[in-house]
């Protein structure tokens, strides 16, 4: 993956899986302590200490049929490659968080890539889940929340023709665009 959005977009579709109908992403650029970190989180089923131990390993998956677990191990190859790391922690029935960290002036480190396009793709396609991204950087604070989206469409699907116009207008409002 060439971006840390894609990254973000991988991750939070293994919590879709894992049954999440809550997912929560912070990105934040702190420039004074040179560092990217990027929190995931969810409420899905979380993982087992098997699983958990195992979640950083490209051949190992719980998805049937596959023979390779690239998501995450992708991730932890792109924080290490940026002078950072990866911690996750999960608790079987409470759901998972994921944290990769960066150095943010790291030559290696991928930039963030379209956080936006990112967004939409994930609340568009997943119209029963609730997302929550707030990214702190410089230049301030934007959020987006799909709770927020959901009361203003009065009962309307977050994928209708509506929803998607809320959706985009949000981020716009939001700066996002």
């Amino acid at each position: 993956m060439e971006e840390l959005a894609l990254h973000i977009l991988d991750i939070a579709e293994n919590s879709i899986r894992a049954g999440a109908r809550t997912i929560e992403i912070e990105v934040a650029e702190d420039l004074q302590q040179d560092r990217l970190l990027i929190t995931i989180r969810d409420n899905g089923k979380g993982m087992d200490k098997r699983t958990l131990r195992h979640a950083l390993d490209p051949f190992f998956t719980t998805k049937p049929n596959k023979r390779v677990g690239l998501g995450l191990p992708l991730l932890a190859a792109a924080a290490r490659q940026a002078g950072g790391d990866i911690a996750i922690r999960s608790k079987r029935g409470a759901g998972t968080e994921v944290e990769a960290a960066f150095q943010y002036s790291h030559v290696d480190r991928q930039p963030l890539g379209n956080l936006a396009a990112t967004m939409e793709a994930l609340i568009i396609g997943n119209p029963d889940v609730d997302f929550r991204l707030v990214h702190r950087s410089p230049k301030g604070v934007k959020q987006l929340d799909t709770r927020n989206i959901r009361a203003a469409l009065d009962g309307a699907p977050i994928n209708s023709i509506e929803g998607i116009r809320r959706v985009k207008q949000s981020m716009e409002e939001h700066g996002w665009r």
